[in-house]
């Protein structure tokens, strides 16, 4: 199993997830590179125009590893750099999780992703202004869990250790990115998590992924906002777990 972690964070996000499967699957936590304890000296911003180029670092690790059979286990829009890593190279795959999967957050005709042109703008531009302070205030509207204090405090301490200038990058080609059409593309059986009350990617982003999936099971977790392998680490794993023995 390799797990992927989202925008702003390293591999230490599924530390309370990967154990659960540590008994029967070989696990591996991978860092982007820019990202946790890679070499940021090696972030290449031409490489990382579009999310193809983080695709690329999951498909070396893969390669590396000689990976068969895995199952590629993607947070936020690691979910769908993973869809793009298992599009290219099916027969390296079994499955696919997708945890809080969003393939265009940007709002576009009868698709809702959640955001207008003009909020994203808003966002990128004060993400720019001040990398640091856009992080204390948008990390706890992120994790949700208004009543957990300590996890918001946690994913901005994460979103602080990154690189200002790799996470403003990341950043703009997140969330102006549109892979809708790359859903159709996924040949593998796949597992969509999704969360209720999470402000990046809305119940009905969700439920469009499921439908535009070629094979795959929509799972509605009890637990809230973007980041459940945080927030409830045991029911997140608990539908990945049910999911595999299905």
């Amino acid at each position: 199993m390799l797990f992927a972690h989202g925008f702003g964070c390293d591999q230490n996000m599924w530390r309370s997830v990967w154990p659960a499967f540590a008994a029967d699957h070989r696990v591996i936590l991978m860092d982007y590179v820019g990202h946790g304890r890679s070499d940021h000296r090696a972030f290449d911003p031409e490489r990382y125009a579009s999310l193809d180029g983080y695709a690329a670092d999951i498909l070396e690790v893969v390669h590396e590893l000689d990976l068969r059979e895995a199952v590629l286990v993607g947070h936020s829009v690691s979910a769908m750099i993973g869809a793009l890593a298992v599009a290219r190279e099916p027969e390296r795959f079994s499955r696919l999780v997708m945890v809080g999967p969003s393939p265009r957050y940007i709002d576009d005709g009868d698709y809702v992703g959640g955001f207008s042109r003009a909020d994203v703008d808003e966002l990128l531009t004060s993400l720019e202004g001040n990398y640091l302070g856009w992080s204390s205030a948008m990390a706890p509207a992120i994790m949700g869990n208004d009543d957990r204090p300590e996890l918001g405090e946690e994913l901005t301490e994460l979103f602080c250790a990154t690189d200002p200038e790799i996470a403003r990058h990341f950043a703009r080609v997140t969330f102006l990115s549109d892979n809708r059409a790359d859903l159709p593309r996924v040949p593998v059986r796949t597992l969509v998590l999704q969360c209720s009350s999470d402000i990046i990617a809305p119940e009905g982003v969700g439920a469009y992924v499921h439908r535009h999936l070629p094979d795959s099971e929509l799972v509605q977790l009890v637990a809230t906002g973007h980041c459940p392998n945080l927030s409830a680490p045991e029911e997140t794993a608990e539908a990945i777990r049910a999911f595999l023995d299905s």
